[in-house]
């Protein structure tokens, strides 16, 4: 497998990102609401000032120093030491391959060791199979399906992720 890393997202690389970006029809509840993504200069320069603030962490998924995904830590709530984690590929070409499944990884030992979190939770749609095997794969626990989505949960444990954040 490639070189999978996380970095902290800054415009540039957001606009590299988005500049090879495919929506996901499995990420769509309502179909009607789909529509093939076209770059937009402006729209990611809003995107990625949206993003800016305390309660989250906009990271890009690197392979080979080339933006393929992005990753949030989101809702950080610095009290309870819990954040919800949000990840999107890019395209087709670079799903399938385990760089999610590495990116979420490193994501949860971010989370853990940077920001001092004790728990992840994470949610997808009931259609996202491929997101909800990911999470399991991980080892995020099921929680409950409700309202069309399939939540999920990471409890910090003393023996997690050292030594095994990604296959290589």
């Amino acid at each position: 497998m490639k070189e999978i890393s996380l970095c902290v997202m800054t415009k540039g690389i957001c606009h590299q990102l988005y500049k090879g970006w495919e929506n996901d029809p499995d990420i769509y509840m309502d179909m009607n609401l789909f529509k093939t993504y076209q770059y937009d200069e402006n729209a990611v320069n809003r995107y990625f000032e949206a993003k800016q603030n305390p309660s989250r962490v906009l990271l890009a998924i690197m392979k080979d120093n080339v933006p393929i995904g992005e990753l949030q830590l989101k809702q950080i709530d610095w009290e309870s030491k819990e954040c919800t984690l949000s990840i999107h590929m890019q395209n087709d070409t670079v799903k399938g391959h385990g760089y999610g499944t590495c990116a979420e990884r490193l994501a949860l030992q971010y989370a853990f060791d940077v920001l001092g979190m004790a728990a992840v939770n994470a949610d997808t749609i009931e259609k996202n199979k491929r997101s909800q095997h990911v999470l399991e794969k991980v080892g995020f626990r099921y929680i409950k399906e409700e309202n069309g989505f399939r939540y999920y949960r990471y409890e910090r444990q003393l023996s997690d992720l050292k030594g095994r954040p990604c296959k290589k």
